[in-house]
């Protein structure tokens, strides 16, 4: 039997379709197509990383947390969506202008250092946090005061980061690089004292060492070996660049960046800069 639809029905079918359309489910043309600029969607997905403690972890029981994770709650909520209208969608690093390029999420908060290669690709709000590459070394150790002192120290490199190879080319050349493959086996080993530091970012760094299981038995060097520029990614000439900058700015101004930054680094006695100004990369 063939159904016959009247006018009127078939305008409220469309209208019923247009109210399920979701901000992170139709690629170019839905991103930034939340509350905030009136389309009426529904959800907002977020790119994060899943591993990374005091940055992006997904906990075991499904919850997330980490200062990325904060910031881009935050964010959301500035754009009209609530904590329980966000998707999380783990963002690699290999993945994350991909994700972007496709549409697949509204925007990338996790780690995503502002590089001229990245911004050839994608657009970034921010930077909402001016990290170093530093050394993690064990809270008893005094032999590692300057960069230098890791000459002859066993230095852990995680599989297909460029972190440790750049310190023994550029600042320890008799450093004896240890590959493994993540963070939580350089850990392992540097509590062991298997190796005897581990580098990438500082805010990572202080993110695994403020673990209830690691507090006390870690401390950052302090060495700030590079700048690192952490922006929130976005699709290239997406509108929601303007609309994040102006979140960010208000959870500096309100102070709930600072409650953020202890509650995920304080633990490991993380020596952050003040929060950056909008579009001062600094190099």
């Amino acid at each position: 039997m063939n159904v016959r639809r009247t006018p009127a029905a078939a305008a409220a079918a469309l209208a019923l379709t247009l109210t399920t359309v979701t901000v992170g489910s139709g690629g170019a043309q839905a991103v930034g197509a939340g509350s905030a600029s009136g389309s009426g969607a529904e959800t907002i997905t977020i790119g994060i990383k899943y591993d990374q403690p005091g940055i992006g972890l997904k906990t075991p029981d499904g919850t997330y947390t980490g200062f990325d994770v904060d910031v881009a709650t935050y964010v959301a909520k500035e754009l009209g969506f609530e904590p329980g209208d966000i998707q999380w969608k783990e963002a690699k690093s290999a993945d994350r202008e991909t994700l972007l390029e496709r549409g697949d999420v509204d925007f990338i908060a996790a780690s995503y250092s502002i590089n001229d290669e990245r911004e050839e690709k994608v657009d970034f709000a921010g930077p909402y946090l001016l990290a170093h590459q530093d050394v993690l070394i064990r809270a008893d150790d005094d032999s590692i005061k300057k960069p230098e002192d890791l000459n002859n120290k066993k230095l852990c490199s995680v599989t297909g980061s460029t972190s440790a190879q750049n310190v023994k080319d550029e600042i320890a050349p008799q450093a004896q690089l240890q590959e493994y493959g993540g963070y939580s086996e350089c850990l392992t080993g540097l509590e062991n004292e298997t190796i005897d530091a581990l580098t990438t970012d500082d805010s990572i760094l202080a993110g695994y060492a403020a673990q209830d299981e690691f507090k006390g038995k870690f401390k950052l060097g302090g060495f700030k070996l590079s700048n690192e520029n952490y922006g929130i990614g976005v699709q290239e000439g997406s509108e929601l660049k303007a609309k994040i900058n102006t979140a960010l700015e208000k959870m500096v101004a309100d102070g709930t960046w600072d409650e953020a930054v202890e509650k995920n680094f304080g633990p490991a006695n993380y020596q952050n800069e003040p929060a950056p100004k909008i579009g001062n990369v600094v190099q």
